[in-house]
C-alpha cells in the first residue's frame, strides 16, 4: 500500500492549559512518531499548476538538489465530486487526469503532492474538502499515486481538534503528519517572513527527524524583496528545518533566485542527518544569533541583523551556542563559500548591513 507524506497547514492558538497538559506527554509522543518512514529530512521541492514544471525541476539541475516534490495546490480538482463521490481533476488543466500526472511526475524521478481540507470544502470554495470522505479520499490519492499530502482545515464542522486538526498542530502534529504549519500564510515581504520564523521558532523542541515545524512555502523569486532579505529567507529556514518549498515559478528564475536556491551548503544544513532545529539564543535590539547542533559535532551558527538601516557587528560567544570554552573551531562562511583563515576560540564576530545576515558552519579542530 503506498504511504502518503502527511503534511498539515492547520493553526490557531491554544490555551496555556492544553499547551501544558500537551508537553508533559512530550517524551512520550516524541519517542511515537507517525512511524511511515517518511519525513526522515525535511521535504525539497516546488509548487506546481503546469505540466512543464517537472521538467523544468530536472532541467535546472533543482531536482539534482533534492528538490523532489511537485505539489498540486487548492484548485486542482472540480468544483463538485462525481455522482459516485469522487474528487476528479480539473479536466481543463489535467485533461489525462491525476493518475496521468503521476506517472509522468515519477518518469521525471519525481514525486506528486496533492491539497485537500479537512472540512467540507478547501480554502478557495471552488472544490470539495474531505471531511465525511476521508478513507475515500486517502484510497483515491494512492490509487492515482500520490505521494504527499497537505491537509488544509476551512469550512469544517467544530468537532474534536485532534480530529479536525485545530488548535497548534505542531503540539500534537507528530502523531499524524510529517510536517505541520506553525504560522499564518505568508506573503512576499520583510515583515512576514520575520513574523513567521519567529512564531515557527516556538515550536522547535518539536521537529525531529519524521516531523517538522513549517513555517509555510519559500518567497524567493517572487520579487517583493531585496537579494539580501531572500538570503535571510533561505539562511532562517534551512536552519530551522523547515521544509524548503519553492513558491516561485522555477522556469523563469533570476540568476539570483538561482543562486539562493541552489547553494548546496545552504541545503545540506536543513537536510543535516541529525535533525535538530537551530533556535535564536541571544537578541540585542535587532541584533541576533541563531545557533543549533549539526552532525559531526559542528555548529550552524547565523547573525541576523534586523535593523531598517546601518550595518552592525555581531558576536556569538561560545557559551551561547553550544560550544565548550577553549574549543577551537574552524569557520566556513556558506555564502561565500570560503573558510576563514584565523581559527577561532571563544567567539565569532562579523559586521552584518541591514536586512542581512552571515551564516557560518563552525567545525571543531581536534
Amino acid at each position: 500500500m503506498m504511504q502518503l507524506m502527511v503534511f498539515a497547514i492547520l493553526f490557531v492558538g491554544a490555551t496555556k492549559r492544553a499547551e501544558s497538559r500537551l508537553d508533559s506527554s512530550f517524551d512520550k509522543r516524541r519517542r511515537s512518531l507517525l512511524a511511515n518512514g517518511l519525513g526522515l529530512t525535511p521535504q525539497m521541492g516546488c509548487v506546481a499548476a503546469l505540466l512543464v514544471l517537472p521538467d523544468a525541476l530536472v532541467s535546472t539541475g533543482l531536482a539534482k538538489l533534492g528538490y523532489k516534490y511537485v505539489n498540486l495546490d487548492d484548485c486542482w480538482g472540480n468544483y463538485n465530486r462525481t455522482p459516485e463521490g469522487n474528487l476528479l481533476g480539473n479536466e481543463t488543466t489535467f485533461p489525462s487526469g491525476i493518475k496521468a500526472l503521476a506517472d509522468y511526475v515519477h518518469s521525471k524521478g519525481l514525486k506528486l503532492g496533492i491539497y485537500s481540507s479537512a472540512g467540507f470544502r478547501t480554502c478557495s470554495n471552488r472544490m470539495p474538502g474531505s471531511l465525511g470522505y476521508e478513507e475515500k479520499d486517502a484510497k483515491t490519492f494512492a490509487s492515482w499515486g500520490v505521494d504527499y499530502l497537505k491537509y488544509d482545515n476551512c469550512y469544517t464542522d467544530g468537532s474534536n481538534v485532534t480530529k479536525r486538526g485545530w488548535a497548534e498542530p505542531a503540539l500534537w502534529g507528530n502523531m499524524f503528519g510529517n510536517s505541520w504549519r506553525t504560522t499564518t500564510d505568508i506573503n512576499d515581504t520583510w515583515i512576514s517572513i520575520m513574523w513567521n520564523i519567529d512564531e515557527n521558532e516556538k515550536y522547535a523542541k518539536y521537529a525531529k527527524p519524521g516531523g517538522w515545524n513549517d513555517p509555510d512555502m519559500l518567497e524567493i523569486g517572487n520579487g517583493g524583496m531585496t537579494k539580501d532579505e531572500y538570503i535571510v529567507h533561505f539562511s532562517l529556514w534551512a536552519i530551522s528545518k523547515a521544509p524548503l518549498i519553492i513558491g516561485c515559478d522555477v522556469r523563469n528564475m533570476s540568476k539570483e533566485t538561482y543562486e539562493i536556491l541552489t547553494n548546496a551548503e545552504v541545503i545540506a544544513i536543513n537536510q543535516d542527518s541529525i535533525g535538530v532545529q537551530a533556535r535564536k539564543v541571544k537578541k540585542e535590539g535587532d541584533l541576533e544569533v541563531w545557533a543549533g547542533p549539526l552532525c559531526e559535532e559542528r555548529r550552524v551558527v547565523l547573525l541576523l541583523n534586523r535593523a531598517d538601516k546601518g550595518s552592525s557587528p555581531i558576536t556569538a560567544h561560545w557559551k551561547d551556542i553550544g560550544i565548550p570554552s577553549g574549543i577551537v573551531v574552524e569557520a566556513r562562511d556558506v555564502w561565500k563559500h570560503k573558510t576563514l583563515k584565523e581559527k577561532l576560540t571563544g567567539k565569532i564576530t562579523a559586521t552584518v548591513a541591514a536586512h542581512s545576515c552571515k551564516l557560518f558552519v563552525l567545525k571543531p579542530i581536534h
